[in-house]
């Protein structure tokens, strides 16, 4: 089966006002820079996004927040994105701030079909209000639900054309959970291969989980925050 679309404005072209996306990336690294144009473009609203922060004020998920397509975040932190704090502070966008870990975890959860979990993390805080406890070996745990979406936008290094996946280095982040944890997967590559092309051992994300894909012209891999050392 051929997986391959031949734009991000075909990709999302289905996606209804409304519908929740994960967003794979951290800050700016191994984000689906196209997919998320093709989003800005189209001008689909209502969105809940599930991303860990929110980029930057002109580029990531900051686009989508500017334009006022996104109605509910569910992030880690607000992060670098001034647009996005000022609509937090001014409570003009549902926020749901979720210590990183557990992020990640209730994405898990949700592609391993596992109902919830108990973690220490937030036990005793805000986080854990109106959440079961339960006391573990003397310590308080709290129970988190999994976390999924309609869509899932990843952005991989190599994909082939019945869409398995290789991601490289720090951009091998959220994509792998977000890819098991929504209904319809759409990846992004910066190079597309045959199938069988790819080593199986290498593989990280099984063409099973991805329903389309295509492949990014060029890329732009922003820095979030250039770092120049004297020396």
């Amino acid at each position: 089966m051929n997986k391959v679309l031949a734009t991000a404005d075909e990709a999302v072209a289905a996606i209804p006002d409304g519908a929740s996306i994960m967003m794979g990336g951290f800050g700016l690294c191994g984000i689906p820079e196209h997919l998320i144009a093709a989003l800005h473009r189209r001008g689909t609203r209502n969105l809940t996004i599930i991303s860990n922060n929110a980029g930057i004020d002109d580029y990531g998920v900051g686009p989508l927040l500017k334009s006022r397509q996104v109605r509910k975040m569910i992030s880690t932190y607000v992060g670098e994105n001034k647009e996005f704090e000022r609509q937090f502070l001014q409570k003009e966008i549902e926020v749901e701030l979720v210590p990183q870990g557990t992020f990640s975890e209730r994405m898990r959860a949700a592609g391993a079909g596992i109902g919830g979990f108990f973690t220490p993390t937030g036990a005793g805080t805000l986080i854990a209000e109106g959440k079961e406890s339960r006391v573990i070996d003397g310590r308080t745990y709290i129970l988190e639900a999994p976390l999924s979406a309609d869509f899932a936008f990843i952005k991989a290094w190599k994909g082939d054309r019945v869409g398995n996946l290789v991601y490289r280095k720090t951009a091998r982040n959220f994509n792998p959970m977000m890819a098991t944890a929504a209904r319809h997967t759409i990846a992004e590559v910066e190079e597309l291969v045959d199938a069988g092309a790819l080593e199986p051992d290498g593989i990280h994300t099984p063409g099973i989980f991805v329903k389309r894909l295509l492949q990014g012209q060029t890329y732009v891999k922003r820095i979030e925050k250039r770092t120049i050392t004297n020396g």
